[in-house]
């Protein structure tokens, strides 16, 4: 599976998490001693963003990453794949 699908997904699931707490990006920072900014980032599925953020914001909601099979891409998902 391409690796940015990947990041989008994790990057979706923090943000489901984070609002279902009702949290808003600034609060999640703080709680995770990070900007929003990087909140922001972590939520959109940003490569550029080191893993340690994306743990971060995850441990700050008191989550933590786990494996599971790969699931084929919805059509969301192959519409905003970079193909070239």
């Amino acid at each position: 599976m391409d690796p940015q699908t990947i990041l989008s997904r994790i990057g979706i699931a923090l943000q489901q998490a984070r609002t279902q707490r009702g949290l808003t990006q600034g609060q999640l920072a703080s709680r995770a001693g990070v900007t929003r900014q990087k909140v922001v980032q972590v939520e959109a599925g940003l490569g550029t963003v080191g893993a340690e953020y994306y743990a971060k914001l995850a441990g700050a909601m008191g989550l933590e990453f786990s494996l599971t099979p790969a699931r084929r891409p919805t059509l969301d998902e192959l519409q905003n794949m970079d193909l070239s």
